[in-house]
């Protein structure tokens, strides 16, 4: 490792590689709740790909453990009592207000941090959207609703607007071809504020409960430390990264880069000739031989993997044919994610019937015969992560983005 403050495309992902747990996997024993720590949250509006994103990261880990370490007692019925255990982890609304798993132990920092972001403009008309002083009562209502308890929807609903009023279940917010409860609208708020998490389904529905108690940090410590977390796991990075990563207002954001640099907490390096920043003194980076070991291999990327969502700058993790075969429009994440040698290289889709699934994978140049053994080991990993028997298919995938 040496220090530098000229900083390449390679070394910066080598390094992030190896703190993904990508360069090599963590090893048996690792927590699932420290591998989500160290991405910064896992990704999890489909269950199944969170589970592989955790999975594919730590030795001997399958879709069992993440499922046990976010519910450690399943409920029986409705409304069964929430497990007596403490999750490690918790399925909740995280950074963009979309649904990741996080540590239990950082709920303090993410549910101080998010809710200090500020809100973009209005979703909603004036005469469906919530007041200020209405959104709290509905967040509170449904922190108490779900305490020791699993809900479906309608059953917290029905809670809410017992301990509200008629208001907040008008029916006002146009919806997949009918209307929600004027409560609904802040759903994602009740989560990043720590009142609502998700319980496991119960049969095809989903349910919610209460994540485990906790103190939030202060508002401002837990934004400075989010971005100091973000750049160790993800720097260097521009404030327009941390910014693109989190949905957040640019302004915003290069204010807390102001505020951090001012109190010596991060400082600026030259990273492939422009600014960027690294946390305060962690300006060590991988050279050769060391980088280019890290970075050597294949590895398999599920939806929405938080790599290939955070790392930066995206055209360079996407080099060319990548990113349009890769990318959605220039999303990341829509499509699981071929990398070879550190970057993005082809797609993959995995297809489940019963015990066996299918995964196909279109690598977008031909693969050496050690990139096919590398490729082969990884689709197995895949099949036991999913406790499935996994067969390889290299060809054309044929479904779109997010299938």
């Amino acid at each position: 490792m040496t220090k530098s403050t000229g900083i390449t495309w390679a070394a910066a992902s080598a390094r992030r590689l190896e703190r993904q747990f990508l360069a090599r996997r963590a090893r048996t024993g690792t927590s699932v709740a420290d591998v989500a720590a160290a991405m910064l949250g896992v990704h999890a509006q489909v269950l199944s790909a969170a589970e592989l994103s955790v999975g594919l990261r730590a030795d001997g880990v399958t879709r069992t453990d993440v499922r046990d370490a976010l519910w450690p007692t399943a409920p029986l019925a409705p409304p069964a009592p929430a497990p007596a255990p403490a999750p490690a982890l918790v399925k909740t609304h995280g950074p963009r207000g979309t649904v990741h798993l996080l540590p239990a132990r950082d709920l303090p920092m993410w549910c101080a941090a998010l809710p200090a972001i500020p809100a973009g403009s209005a979703a909603f008309p004036t005469d469906v959207r919530l007041t200020g002083e209405q959104a709290g009562q509905v967040v509170a209502a449904i922190a108490d609703a779900l305490d020791g308890t699993f809900l479906t929807v309608d059953e917290l609903g029905e809670e809410v607007v017992a301990r509200t009023g008629p208001w907040a279940g008008d029916l006002v917010m146009p919806a997949f071809q009918t209307m929600w409860p004027r409560w609904r609208q802040v759903l994602h708020r009740a989560g990043q504020c720590g009142a609502l998490s998700f319980g496991p389904n119960r049969g095809r529905r989903v349910t919610y409960t209460r994540p485990p108690r906790f103190t939030p940090l202060p508002p401002e410590e837990a934004s400075r430390l989010l971005v100091r977390r973000y750049l160790y796991a993800y720097g260097p990075a521009t404030p327009q990264h941390f910014a693109r990563w989190l949905a957040a207002p640019p302004g915003w954001v290069k204010a807390r880069y102001a505020e951090l640099a001012a109190a010596g907490e991060i400082e600026e390096v030259r990273f492939e000739g422009a600014p960027a920043w690294v946390a305060a003194g962690d300006t060590a980076f991988p050279d050769a031989p060391e980088r280019d070991e890290l970075l050597r291999g294949v590895r398999l990327l599920p939806y929405f993997d938080a790599y290939v969502v955070a790392a930066q700058p995206r055209e360079l993790l996407f080099p060319g044919a990548a990113y349009r075969r890769a990318l959605a429009g220039g999303q990341a994440g829509n499509f699981p994610v071929l990398l070879v040698d550190g970057v993005a290289a082809g797609v993959w889709h995995q297809r489940r019937r019963g015990r066996r699934t299918t995964v196909t994978v279109e690598p977008l140049a031909r693969l050496t015969a050690r990139q096919e053994r590398e490729l082969a080991d990884c689709v197995e990993r895949v099949g036991a992560v999913l406790e499935a028997a996994a067969e390889l298919v290299i060809g054309e995938v044929t479904v779109g983005a997010h299938a």
